[in-house]
């Protein structure tokens, strides 16, 4: 039976880390180590002169799963999970994020990067992502992703590399397929800008904002979402 750790960037509340589970379940035994809030855009980052504490998580939800919740971010939920937690992991599944994880958006994604961490420990990872925008629709995620993890849980890798899967943001009358060896764009799917009020101590608050892109390259992750098809592609770590 296969060991399976699954973490995410959304905390241990959001919906797609459950959805994850219950899908996994049917591929091996599944442990869930996640963060206790938010850590969005926390890219590889790691806990090193802090102490991180973990807990249970009786109230996850998903029968079958053994669930911890943690200060950690998610990469350090993957290099703790596999030293002190689960021995001999198969696999490590990330997600399933609230927001696409394509193009230059990938270097900041802490989904991909707890992904990442598996690799680095030669360990088999898929991170999965999907649309928040819109009207939020999970019909093609809620209908291929047991075949997308069929299909991936034992596919090729070569060292240092991932699995990334994104789901389009459409309903199933409109979902066009899946397409495969996707490559990575070259540009993100928000252009950022930063909203600038002056404070009264004289200081400057500062605010993220991010227009929606939609030009990009044919043969892309970004390109394939764009048009309705499920993007899955091999990402590089270390190079």
């Amino acid at each position: 039976m296969r060991k399976i750790l699954i973490t995410n960037d959304d905390g241990i509340d959001a919906h797609g880390i459950k959805d994850l589970a219950r899908a996994a379940l049917k591929y091996g035994d599944v442990w869930v180590i996640a963060p206790d809030g938010q850590r969005s855009a926390a890219s590889h980052s790691i806990t090193l002169r802090e102490s991180m504490y973990v807990y249970e998580d009786k109230d996850f939800g998903v029968e079958g799963v053994k669930a911890f919740k943690t200060t950690a971010s998610p990469a350090d939920c993957v290099r703790f999970g596999i030293r002190n937690f689960v021995k001999d992991v198969d696999v490590v599944f990330s997600g399933i994020n609230n927001g696409y994880n394509i193009g230059s958006d990938i270097q900041y994604s802490a989904t991909v990067g707890a992904a990442m961490e598996a690799a680095t420990s030669k360990i088999r990872a898929i991170a999965f992502s999907q649309s928040f925008d819109g009207d939020g629709y999970q019909e093609v995620t809620d209908k291929y992703l047991d075949q997308i993890i069929g299909e991936l849980i034992d596919a090729p890798l070569e060292d240092n590399q991932i699995w990334n899967v994104n789901f389009p943001n459409v309903r199933l009358s409109d979902f066009k397929g899946i397409l495969r060896d996707r490559s990575v764009a070259r540009n993100s799917f928000y252009i950022d800008s930063y909203k600038e009020e002056k404070l009264e101590d004289g200081g400057l608050k500062l605010t993220v904002w991010g227009d929606r892109n939609e030009l990009t390259s044919e043969g892309t992750d970004f390109k394939a979402l764009l048009d309705g098809y499920i993007s899955i592609g091999r990402v590089n770590n270390l190079r």
